[in-house]
């Protein structure tokens, strides 16, 4: 149970990854809004945005399948972090009766990283990654 369990968080956070990737190549004006919404507009150059959205794709796909887990699960950390940090009103105060622009809906956030820690900490238990060796031991990056 606990190796099915781990798969299916990295898939589902991997696919998220690739989710969210697509969105900045697709809908950059979405991610020009985003941006400017929730991290001061520090990603508001769209081909800085696409760039980004390649890379978190690629991420994504790496981190579903399970590879180089020691090298990207801190790559994973530092994007869930920096949304779980973006969106801080909504995870301090979700319903907004004390901050102003708070939203319930990303709350989520948090659960997002949180199971990116999970993830890292238990890289080792999680057997059923493509970054396995054969021989059950730790893999090297």
């Amino acid at each position: 149970m606990k190796e099915k369990s781990l798969l299916f968080l990295r898939l589902s956070i991997g696919l998220l990854m690739v989710f969210w990737g697509l969105d900045k190549l697709v809908n950059v004006e979405h991610g020009v809004r985003v941006s400017e919404g929730f991290y001061l507009g520090l990603f508001s150059v769209p081909l800085l945005l696409q760039a980004f959205g390649v890379l978190q794709i690629l991420l994504g796909v790496l981190v579903a399948a399970g590879v180089a887990r020691t090298f990207l699960y801190p790559a994973l950390l530092a994007i869930t972090a920096a949304t779980a940090l973006g969106v801080w009103k909504s995870i301090v105060d979700p319903w907004g009766w004390f901050l102003e622009g708070s939203n319930v809906l990303f709350y989520p956030s948090l659960i997002i990283f949180a199971g990116s820690l999970v993830l890292w900490a238990f890289r080792d238990e999680d057997t059923l990654a493509l970054g396995r060796r054969g021989n059950g031991a730790r893999e090297s990056v």
